[in-house]
């Protein structure tokens, strides 16, 4: 994160960012003026960590970064399954990495479109010293 690690506040419409799927509440900073001396609690680094650690979450987020797009482009993209795709879709909007909006298409179809939130993260020694001091036991 800027200065210090993620922290989840805002979904890019500007709407709080509320998945009941949320683990621990991961902290997402949102890149956004003045919001950048939250330091996530060893739990919630732990989650985040986790959630990243996957080489398929890895290329979601990279592929998103490039802007949102909707599940069956991004499975051609990414060259996978759209099941597997939404298994890490799932994972990456529980934790408050990326969030998702169901649209209708001009000929009608329904088509959820995935986009991420935006985030750094700082990952320091220090950081990492600060959060272990709060992992649960």
């Amino acid at each position: 994160m800027p200065p210090a690690p993620f922290r989840a506040q805002r979904s890019p419409s500007d709407r709080p960012c509320q998945s009941k799927h949320a683990p621990a509440n991961i902290h997402l900073q949102v890149l956004e003026a003045g919001v950048d001396e939250d330091i996530p609690t060893g739990d919630e680094l732990v989650a985040l960590l986790a959630t990243l650690a996957s080489p398929h979450r890895m290329r979601v987020v990279a592929a998103l970064a490039g802007g949102r797009n909707y599940v069956s482009q991004l499975a051609r993209d990414l060259g996978i399954s759209r099941a597997l795709l939404q298994v890490h879709l799932k994972k990456l909007e529980a934790s408050g990495l990326v969030v998702s909006s169901l649209e209708v298409s001009e000929d009608g179809k329904a088509m959820n479109y995935y986009e991420l939130v935006p985030f750094s993260v700082r990952l320091t020694p220090e950081t990492i010293e600060r959060a272990s001091a709060t992992l649960t036991p």
